[in-house]
């Protein structure tokens, strides 16, 4: 792992310390990343080689960039992972990506005020907004904590 990934995860992993609040971000973020998706699909920017262009695919290329400078495998997980948002999306009505965002935003508020006792690491440095999603899927893959590759190569 580079060291600015790990840099970022160290910083996101201190925001992050009460296991209940990390739960509800695993609830939250893949709710808050299809919402954000959806409603950048609102949000027309003209036609392009017959592609109907969105702010949406504006932020899946700039967020799956970042992604893929900080670690090419996690950042093609991430893509596909953002990519299955779309269809998704386009056949969501606007009140039940509204209803998803509001859920999510609940669920993230509700670890940090109840559990965490501490505001999220976003609001330290909006980086962190990034960060969250690829961390989790870094921690389901394995990747995160770098303990768990150290402590199967001792065995």
């Amino acid at each position: 792992m580079n060291p600015r990934m790990r840099a970022l995860f160290e910083e996101y992993a201190e925001a992050h310390r009460h296991p209940t609040n990390r739960l509800t971000h695993k609830i939250a973020i893949p709710m808050i990343v299809f919402h954000i998706i959806a409603m950048l699909m609102w949000i027309p920017l003209g036609t392009v080689f017959g592609l109907h262009l969105t702010a949406a695919h504006i932020a899946f290329a700039g967020a799956v960039g970042w992604y893929l400078s900080l670690n090419v495998r996690l950042g093609l997980i991430m893509a596909l992972l953002y990519a299955l948002c779309f269809p998704l999306a386009a056949i969501s009505p606007w009140p039940v990506v509204v209803g998803i965002a509001l859920v999510g935003w609940l669920v993230q508020l509700a670890g940090h005020v109840v559990w965490e006792k501490r505001s999220p690491a976003f609001l330290r440095n909006l980086l962190q907004a990034l960060v969250g999603p690829l961390f989790f899927v870094a921690s389901l893959t394995g990747d995160w904590p770098e303990k768990r590759k150290s402590l199967a190569g001792a065995r």
